[in-house]
C-alpha cells in the first residue's frame, strides 16, 4: 500500500498533542477507504473525473 498522508503535516497540524505510531496507519486507511468511495461514486454517475461531491 502506498502511505497517502504526509507524517509530518499529520504531526504539525496536531502539534498541541502526542500522535501514536499506529495512528498514522489508521489514518492512512480511511483516507484509502474514502478515495474508493469517491471513486465508485463517479464510475455509478459515468465519469472519470472524481469531484468533491463524491466525497
Amino acid at each position: 500500500m502506498t502511505d497517502l498522508i504526509i507524517k509530518s503535516a499529520v504531526k504539525d497540524t496536531l502539534e498541541e498533542h502526542n500522535v501514536a505510531a499506529d495512528f498514522y496507519d489508521a489514518l492512512d486507511d480511511r483516507v484509502s477507504d474514502l478515495l474508493d468511495d469517491a471513486a465508485r461514486r463517479a464510475d455509478a454517475n459515468n465519469r472519470k473525473t472524481v469531484q468533491p461531491r463524491d466525497l
